[in-house]
């Protein structure tokens, strides 16, 4: 079943204002995990610019600053709700906008890493959304993208089910077919690693480069 065709992002916009007021809570267990899992792979050094696609009410943004203090920050979304919550989360210096992840409001190779998590399956145009990331990252600089993996039973099953019945959501991936998106995209140096947060529930995280120093 292929994903939806279009742009409207008037269904996702809908559920996260609705959602954003109890988003952290409903979703606590989850959001520590798909982050932790990130950050560890991310690999940020001090003085780093990132900038998260798909960043929410700001926690993957949180545990960087707390983990490296000394990077420049910035995150992109596309639900205004959510960020007024990550702007309420922070004490300044973050560079957040709306916006979507097919046309990021940002200039070319602005930033050192580029992440994102659990926000990938909502993209409509998933090869857009990497041309993107793959623009306003520098040379040599990297992206790390985590998100639920249709490899496991339990996400696969649960991505047909929301394609059915939730307009907000678009598709969740396998790792070879993430591979071949990113790999599309021109980065090199690829990784996908597939893991279980829970006893259910399965995710990936891949890793890649974009060419030069």
């Amino acid at each position: 079943m292929p994903g939806r065709p279009g742009n409207d992002d008037g269904p996702i916009r809908r559920e996260y204002a609705a959602l954003a007021p109890r988003y952290d809570i409903r979703w606590k267990a989850y959001v520590a995990e798909s982050v932790r899992e990130t950050l560890k792979r991310a690999r940020i050094r001090p003085g780093d610019r990132v900038l998260d696609v798909g960043c929410g009410t700001g926690e993957l943004l949180g545990a960087i600053s707390l983990a490296v203090p000394e990077a420049r920050l910035a995150g992109v979304d596309i639900s205004p709700e959510m960020l007024e919550i990550a702007r309420a989360k922070s004490s300044g210096g973050l560079d957040l906008r709306e916006g979507r992840a097919e046309a990021l409001p940002f200039e070319d190779e602005a930033y050192d890493v580029v992440v994102s998590s659990s926000a990938f399956h909502f993209f409509r145009r998933p090869a857009a959304a990497l041309a993107e990331m793959h623009r306003v990252l520098r040379p040599g600089g990297g992206i790390v993208l985590t998100d639920w993996c249709s490899d496991y039973p339990t996400c696969f099953l649960h991505d047909l089910f929301l394609r059915l019945f939730s307009p907000a959501h678009f598709r969740t991936y396998g790792s070879k077919k993430i591979y071949q998106l990113i790999d599309s995209a021109n980065f090199s140096e690829i990784t996908v690693e597939r893991y279980r947060i829970s006893l259910w529930w399965g995710m990936m995280t891949a890793t890649a480069k974009k060419d030069g120093t």
